[in-house]
């Protein structure tokens, strides 16, 4: 009996030798049969072999009955996979978020999109993912891609993967360029824990608000911001997390104008206002300091007040004061996470009572 290394070992193995066209084309060159398949006279060709390897090939990158979200290049071409070529090519049906757009990216990587283009946007993803993955019981390749990077990312495609999960159908990726993962990584900002927030809301109001609940976030943030937006939201990352706290901008991410600034958040505020950037950003800004963070978490109730909450809780649901207790305590934990010593409160109980 293999155990779970050997298995994963062997799979890997077989995966190495199915997609490696060298050895593919050694196997076919030895019999006048692969992988079970008798080929024909004509197949037993050198041309034939040629054929039948990569089609081998072909059926390893693009599965039968499978949805598959593809990542496109974000700036890039030349970032594109060799199995997105091959998914573009040869899936059944190919879901985009922009058929102009995927029709222009085929066009430069020199692919003819042999299946069957749908438009599938945020606005009719949830309408459309059952008609999709009925063709996927069938056998089909579906292929979803977006703009640019990863669908289900800021982009369309989560409605497929919940109801491919739900009807128990397989779902994949084909990795590639991430806007989000990029910028983390050329920030120069701690990348072992990190959060990603998506765009920055778009109304003042909602923005300073939701920055505020970011406050003590410990872990390196990254959000998307635009244009249009830059100036205000950077004035409200300064109000809500200080002109000291170390950032970084990234635009362009890929292309030939790539570029990131390095700096404090009081520094990219005058960087915008000297040199303003263009086109969408993603923006990589510094978590709090454990200092930071103490000072911006709410404030701890007192264990008197976490007393009076046990009384009420243990009258109200016909509870043991020990019970309510362990409840209060429970949904009020400290500023760093730790939770108050129910001992404590128990005495503070009892002093009420006294």
């Amino acid at each position: 009996m293999q155990t779970k290394s050997a298995q994963s070992t062997q799979q890997f193995a077989e995966f190495d030798t199915i997609i490696s066209t060298d050895v593919v084309q050694q196997q076919v060159a030895k019999d006048t049969s692969y992988r079970g398949v008798e080929l024909s006279e004509e197949e037993a060709t050198d041309e034939g072999r040629e054929i039948v390897t990569q089609q081998a090939i072909s059926d390893r990158l693009v599965p039968e009955g499978t949805v598959v979200l593809a990542a496109t290049p974000i700036g890039n071409i030349h970032d594109a996979s060799t199995r997105l070529i091959a998914l573009l090519q040869d899936a059944d049906i190919v879901a985009a978020e922009d058929t102009r757009r995927l029709f222009d990216l085929a066009n430069r990587l020199g692919v003819h999109v042999k299946g069957r283009v749908i438009a599938y946007h945020d606005h009719n993803e949830r309408a459309k993912s059952d008609g999709l993955l009925d063709q996927v019981e069938q056998g089909a390749c579906v292929v979803v891609v977006s703009d640019a990077g990863m669908p289900t990312i800021n982009d369309p495609g989560l409605a497929i993967v919940r109801r491919a999960i739900e009807r128990n159908i397989p779902v994949t990726c084909a990795p590639g360029p991430s806007a989000v993962l990029d910028a983390l990584a050329l920030s120069g900002l701690p990348t072992d824990r990190f959060c990603y927030e998506g765009f920055l809301p778009r109304k003042h109001a909602e923005r300073v608000q939701y920055l505020r609940t970011m406050q003590a976030e410990l872990r390196t943030m990254v959000f998307y911001e635009t244009l249009h937006r830059i100036d205000d939201s950077m004035k409200d990352l300064l109000e809500a997390f200080g002109p000291n706290r170390p950032m970084a901008l990234c635009r362009e991410l890929t292309k030939d104008y790539e570029e990131v600034r390095r700096s404090t958040i009081s520094g990219i505020v005058k960087s915008i206002a000297e040199n303003p950037p263009r086109g969408e950003m993603v923006l990589v800004v510094a978590g709090a300091s454990e200092d930071e963070a103490l000072a911006a978490a709410p404030a701890a109730l007192p264990v008197e007040d976490l007393a009076v909450l046990s009384i009420d809780r243990a009258l109200e649901n016909g509870l043991r004061i020990k019970e309510a207790i362990a409840q209060v305590v429970a949904e009020h934990p400290l500023p760093d996470g730790s939770l108050p010593n129910r001992k404590d409160v128990y005495t503070a109980v009892l002093a009420l009572k006294n």
